[in-house]
């Protein structure tokens, strides 16, 4: 049923919350098989893109002409380059740096978080290489000492990353300890739970299958509401000087 206009979807100059009843899907170019939801991308004022690939069996991503972070939240991919070929599943993810040719082709209905970005190169770090694991492989760590709020870094603390790509899981009621207001711009993906975030001067309430672009400098403050963890895989940009 029409619900005559109304969303929790919300666009500002500092940040976007979009809410599945307003994706709207569309293929980009290479794509077999399937759609991609384009969540943020420069055109709203991002330095990335980020969008959500629905695959049916036998689908696959299109070419990536910069580094391409893809994360797996349903399904299995087969990812294939010249030198190895990995199977990848739910909670499973892969770092492809730029020029590196490969397909990424579902077995099964399969759902992707994308993250795409050119890659800024560092004076006297090379870049990285292929990287291939999976969540549960990667130590859990307190924010903060608080045991309540853990997180993963998904892509290591490595200065030739010029981005880091963390999941957060909050029990119950746990929440940052503090607003953070920061150089560093995210985009967001609601994995499971919910809870109300706070982005620049309004409060919002959100939900698993709900992604947050917050902009440089945006306010920013989450608190873990229900009975079950909440949990979000969050990408900043990281390891560079502001102004190159």
């Amino acid at each position: 049923m029409h619900n005559l206009g109304y969303t929790r979807s919300s666009m500002q100059r500092d940040h976007i919350l979009q809410t599945p009843d307003t994706f709207v899907r569309t293929v980009l170019p290479g794509m077999k098989d399937g759609v991609a939801i384009v969540h943020v991308a420069p055109a709203a004022g991002a330095a990335f893109l980020q969008y959500t690939a629905e695959l049916a069996a036998g689908g696959t991503l299109g070419a990536a002409s910069v580094q391409r972070f893809v994360y797996v939240t349903e399904g299995i991919a087969d990812l294939a380059t010249e030198t190895s070929f990995k199977t990848i599943a739910a909670g499973g993810f892969a770092y492809i740096p730029p020029g590196l040719e490969h397909t990424f082709t579902a077995q099964q209905k399969t759902v992707l978080a994308v993250i795409e970005k050119p890659y800024e190169p560092l004076e006297g770090i090379s870049a990285p290489g292929l990287l291939i694991g999976h969540e549960d492989d990667v130590l859990s760590a307190a924010l903060m000492g608080d045991e309540d709020l853990q997180v993963r870094a998904i892509l290591p603390d490595d200065p030739r990353f010029d981005f880091a790509v963390n999941t957060m899981t909050y029990q119950p009621g746990a929440a940052l300890a503090m607003v953070e207001v920061h150089v560093m711009e995210h985009g967001l993906l609601m994995l499971e739970g919910g809870g109300i975030y706070r982005l620049g001067d309004r409060w919002y309430p959100v939900t698993a299958g709900d992604f947050i672009w917050m902009a440089p400098f945006c306010p920013q403050w989450f608190g873990a509401l229900g009975k079950a963890p909440a949990k979000y895989l969050i990408y900043k940009d990281f390891n560079r000087h502001p102004i190159g």
